[in-house]
C-alpha cells in the first residue's frame, strides 16, 4: 500500500496550521505555487496526478490538493478535487477511501485498501472547507470519516493505542507496523477538539510517546517505518530499508506544525551536524550503519530543516521542473 517515492526531491512541507474550532473559519491565508500546481497536476475533473510515480492518483494526493485548494480559498478546485476523490475512491463499506487510483490498470481502483494519512487529511480538509465556505454536508463527511478511522484503525498493541496506515497488511501476529509520518499532529489536534479528548487523546498520547521510543541506531532517529511488539519495543521495521527518509522527514515537520518541535530534538541534532559546516543533509540514512544517500534533500527539504532549526539551511539539490511530491510539499511550504 505504501506509495513508491521514485523521486529525489523533497519538498518541503510547511504549514497548514489549522485551528478547526467551530467558532470560527480558518484565518485567511496566501499560498504561493497554487496557481501551477493546479496547472500541472490537477486534471479538469479534479484527479491529482502523481507524475513521479507513473501518473497515478491517492488519497494522498488528492488529500494535499484539497488542503492547498482550501488555503488558496480556490472553491472550484476544492470542489473539483473533493468531488473526484467521493465519486472514484470512496469505499462502500465505510466512510475511508481506497487508496490508489491507477490508470493503466483494467481496474484503475484495483486494491480496496485504504491509506490512513490519505483518509486523515480528506478529513482535515473537510474540516477546514465546511468552516470558511459554511457547507454543513462537508463538516458532516469528515464527521464520518473520523469515526470509520477511530472505529477502524485505531488499535491496541500491549499497552500502546495504535494508528494502524492501513485496514490490511499491517496487523501481524507479533507486531504491528506503523508509519509515524501519518501522526499529522494538527489534523489529529483539530480531530480531539471536534470529538474530545476521549476519542483521540490515547492515540495522541501514544503516539507522542513512540517519537522518543522508536528512535533507532546510533543517531537515535525514527525510520519511516517502525515495527511494535506486544512488550512495548519500536524497532525499524521488518523487511523495509531502516531509512530515516523520505516519509519520516515528514515527522519533523509535522511536529512543528502542531507545535511540538521540541519532539524531534535528535532529528535536529543529526541536521545540525551538517548545516553548521555548511554541508548538504543527505536525503536519507540509514539508521543502522549510518550509510547516507549520495544526493542531498531539495529546496523542500531544506524548508523542512529550516522550519525546525530556525537557521538557514545548507546547500540543497539543485532540481529541474519538479514533480507531484517535491512540488506538493514546496507549494504547502510557503504558507
Amino acid at each position: 500500500m505504501a506509495i513508491l517515492r521514485r523521486t529525489v526531491l523533497l519538498g518541503g512541507l510547511t504549514t497548514l496550521m489549522a485551528g478547526c474550532a467551530p467558532a470560527a473559519p480558518p484565518k485567511p491565508q496566501r499560498i504561493d505555487g497554487w496557481g501551477d500546481f493546479r496547472t500541472r497536476f490537477v486534471q479538469p475533473d479534479g484527479r491529482v496526478i502523481d507524475t513521479g510515480n507513473r501518473g497515478i492518483s491517492h488519497t494522498e494526493s488528492q488529500g494535499y490538493g484539497m488542503l492547498m485548494a482550501e488555503a488558496a480559498h480556490d472553491r472550484d478546485g476544492f470542489e473539483r478535487i473533493y468531488g473526484w476523490t467521493q465519486r472514484t475512491l470512496a469505499r462502500q463499506d465505510d466512510a475511508l477511501y481506497s487508496w490508489r487510483y491507477d490508470p493503466s490498470l483494467p481496474v484503475p481502483v484495483s486494491d480496496p485498501n485504504n491509506a490512513t494519512d490519505g483518509d486523515i487529511l480528506i478529513a482535515w480538509a473537510l474540516m477546514r472547507a465546511a468552516q470558511r465556505w459554511k457547507v454543513p454536508a462537508w463538516r458532516t463527511r469528515a464527521a464520518q470519516i473520523r469515526t470509520s478511522i477511530r472505529l477502524l484503525l485505531i488499535r491496541q498493541r500491549g499497552r500502546r493505542t495504535l494508528l494502524v496506515p492501513g485496514l490490511q497488511g499491517f496487523l501481524h501476529p507479533d507486531r504491528t507496523t506503523i508509519n509515524l509520518s501519518y501522526y499529522i499532529w494538527p489534523a489529529l489536534d483539530a480531530f480531539r477538539q471536534a470529538d474530545g479528548d476521549a476519542a483521540w487523546g490515547p492515540v495522541i498520547r501514544d503516539g507522542e510517546a513512540l517519537l522518543t521510543d522508536a528512535r533507532a541506531g546510533p543517531l537515535a532517529l525514527p525510520t519511516d517505518w517502525t515495527d511494535v511488539f506486544d512488550d512495548g519495543r519500536a524497532l525499524p521495521a521488518t523487511g523495509k530499508d531502516p531509512y530515516f527518509g523520505f516519509d519520516a522527514i515528514r515527522i519533523p515537520l509535522y511536529l512543528s506544525l502542531g507545535g511540538r518541535p521540541e519532539m524531534a530534538p535528535t532529528i535536529a541534532r543529526f541536521w545540525h551536524s551538517y548545516a553548521d559546516q555548511n554541508r548538504p543533509i543527505p536525503a536519507w540514512v540509514d539508521v543502522v550503519t549510518g550509510a547516507t544517500a549520495p544526493y542531498a534533500v531539495s529546496e523542500g527539504g531544506c524548508a523542512v530543516v529550516r522550519r525546525l532549526l530556525g537557521s538557514a539551511a545548507p546547500p540543497c539539490a539543485a532540481s529541474g521542473q519538479p514533480d507531484y511530491y517535491a512540488s506538493v510539499l514546496k507549494t504547502l511550504a510557503t504558507l
